[in-house]
């Protein structure tokens, strides 16, 4: 009972949360690549992230409370627990994004390796782009060489696909832990499109071998049939 009154919490602010965490992206991302934003447009992005910050909030200690067992429920959701305790960590919440991509599974197939292609590549554009935009913050003004929106983009693509030219790396504690993080998910990006493509082998595999099967399956039986009919034409010859 539990279970499902959560499940009907989820299903109606779903879309209230998505909205907001799109308006929590675009107010933690202007200011950042608009370092001249005047104040009163900085108070507004501020008042955006906080709101969002307090609707998830909110959103997390209701479904904890329609919890069966609270423990298990707070095990089971370490990274919203850390986005409502923790506020310097709201923009991993960010990922929350990867929701919208609900909406192009229809056009994804019905083979689940279809759908994980629509939510790798949703996921690692999102993933990217907030990643640009932490490390930016973090470094700008720094002793770095990451000190523009495309700095931080190019180094985000070579530390996501585990190139790592070098050429461009943070300096700054923040920024090197964003590096931590997107490197531990360039492992994971690449983990699941290996998977990914063996899953398409193994499937290709099968069906050539399933084809093949069905094949003889059909001449054995026409053999048989072959065998029926002679046997048929020698017992009359024979009486």
């Amino acid at each position: 009972m539990a279970d499902d009154r959560i499940a009907r919490w989820e299903r109606a602010l779903d879309v209230p949360l998505t909205l907001s965490t799109v308006l929590f992206l675009g107010a933690y991302a202007w200011p950042i690549l608009d370092p001249e934003l005047s104040p009163t447009w900085q108070r507004a992005c501020d008042g955006v992230v906080w709101g969002t910050w307090a609707l998830l909030a909110f959103d997390f200690l209701a479904r904890l409370g329609l919890a069966r067992d609270r423990m298990a429920f707070v095990r089971a959701n370490p990274l919203d627990l850390a986005v409502v305790v923790l506020p310097l960590l709201r923009p991993l919440r960010l990922l929350r994004l990867v929701t919208l991509l609900t909406a192009l599974n229809r056009y994804a197939g019905h083979s689940l390796r279809g759908r994980v292609g629509v939510y790798l590549v949703g996921s690692v554009s999102l993933l990217s782009f907030v990643a640009a935009l932490a490390v930016l913050d973090a470094e700008r003004g720094g002793a770095g060489q990451i000190q523009t929106f495309g700095d931080a983009l190019w180094w985000t693509v070579t530390t996501l696909t585990t190139v790592g030219y070098g050429d461009a790396y943070p300096v700054t504690s923040t920024g090197r832990f964003v590096a931590a993080t997107l490197m531990f998910s360039g492992i994971a990006v690449v983990g699941v499109v290996s998977a990914s493509f063996a899953s398409w082998l193994i499937e290709q595999v099968r069906d050539i071998q399933e084809a093949s099967d069905d094949e003889s399956e059909h001449e054995l039986r026409a053999l048989r049939s072959e065998i029926v009919e002679l046997r048929a034409l020698l017992s009359e010859r024979i009486i």
